[in-house]
């Protein structure tokens, strides 16, 4: 138990220091791709969600292709599939090995589309230089409004103002602490921030 205890350690870190500081930027990714599947559902009925994972899924009535490395067929029965987007997963579909599970088709997400492309610096384009900045520092680390204001070389009442039309778009929440305003970024701001083409750390 001592051992699986590091183990579970390690692999804890691990995901700290490789995983999460990107976790808002592939969750965009996967969440993009999924709007994209459920727009082609909608227009397209199921044939139209599988034609848009070609080249690597052929749908032939009665029949689901994929490319795979190894020779599988998976029987469903009746039980439906279920399609699940991955990053990691890549060039050909992966199928889950437990007969028992639920069939699933895991697939490779594009990382092709406007939502993997460096958008410079679009934030600033978006809410404007110094809320930009507001916002990247509260990133960084929550702060009151007259720490933002220092840090940034702005008045008091200009700090207040920015945390307030960024709390208001939903992407920083404010508690008081006595005297005191302490502002804190959103998981939406969070990920407006890494699509903005820097990362958080």
């Amino acid at each position: 138990s001592r051992r699986l205890g590091r183990v579970g350690e390690a692999l804890a870190l691990y995901h700290e220091a490789a995983l999460a500081p990107y976790q808002p930027r592939m969750r965009a990714l996967i969440d993009a791709d999924r709007a994209v599947r459920a727009r082609a559902l909608l227009d397209g009925g199921v044939e139209g969600l599988l034609k848009t994972l070609r080249p690597a899924v052929r749908w032939r009535r009665p029949v689901l292709e994929t490319d795979y490395p190894v020779d599988q067929e998976l029987r469903l029965d009746g039980r439906g599939l279920l399609l699940v987007p991955s990053v990691f997963c890549e060039r050909t579909p992966i199928s889950l090995l437990d007969p028992d599970l639920p069939p699933t088709l895991v697939y490779p997400i594009d990382h092709s589309g406007p939502a993997a492309e460096p958008a410079g610096d679009g934030l600033a384009a978006l809410v404007g230089t110094t809320r930009g900045e507001v916002l990247r520092r509260l990133g960084e680390a929550a702060a009151t409004t007259s720490e933002l204001a220092r840090v940034l070389d702005i008045s008091t009442a200009s700090a207040s103002q920015h945390a307030s039309v960024l709390r208001r778009s939903g992407l920083v929440v404010s508690r008081r602490a006595g005297n005191a305003m302490i502002h804190r970024i959103t998981p939406l701001g969070t990920a407006l921030l890494c699509g903005g083409g820097r990362t958080v750390g």
